[in-house]
């Protein structure tokens, strides 16, 4: 298994992503990998680290997720690996619950969401986001 951080999705991903039918409630799994230094795609100089980046960034995001019905159900810093193999391990894991596939996408393109999405580009190294719904029972 071939595993690629990204920090943001291709066009064809999205359309992908969001194409499919509505099919209501997902938390989605966030694992994620900093830089050591934050870089901003404006050149500003800044002794933040990439984690510190990242960090305004959540300040920031979780009102929004709020704000569109979701809630931020975990978040926690990886200290182990039990199982499995992989080349560098992922620093940080968070788990977001939305309440369906346009509430998400309304925070997103939000214009609240863009103006601090530049300190998630500037921490991130990549990350992987994994949307998962709940098992019938």
């Amino acid at each position: 298994m071939q595993v690629v951080n990204q920090v943001n999705p291709s066009g064809e991903r999205m359309k992908e992503f969001f194409g499919g039918e509505e099919d209501g409630p997902f938390v989605m799994v966030n694992l994620l990998k900093f830089k050591a230094s934050a870089e901003y795609p404006d050149g500003r100089d800044t002794e933040l680290s990439g984690a510190e980046a990242y960090a305004i960034y959540a300040r920031g995001v979780f009102p929004l997720v709020e704000k569109h019905g979701g809630r931020p159900v975990f978040d926690g810093t990886v200290t182990g690996l039990m199982l499995g193999e992989v080349e560098d391990n992922w620093d940080m894991v968070a788990l977001v619950e939305y309440p369906s596939l346009e509430a998400f996408r309304a925070m997103i393109l939000s214009s609240e969401y863009q103006e601090i999405a530049v300190h998630r580009a500037a921490g991130l190294e990549g990350q992987l986001n994994i949307k998962t719904q709940a098992s019938a029972r």
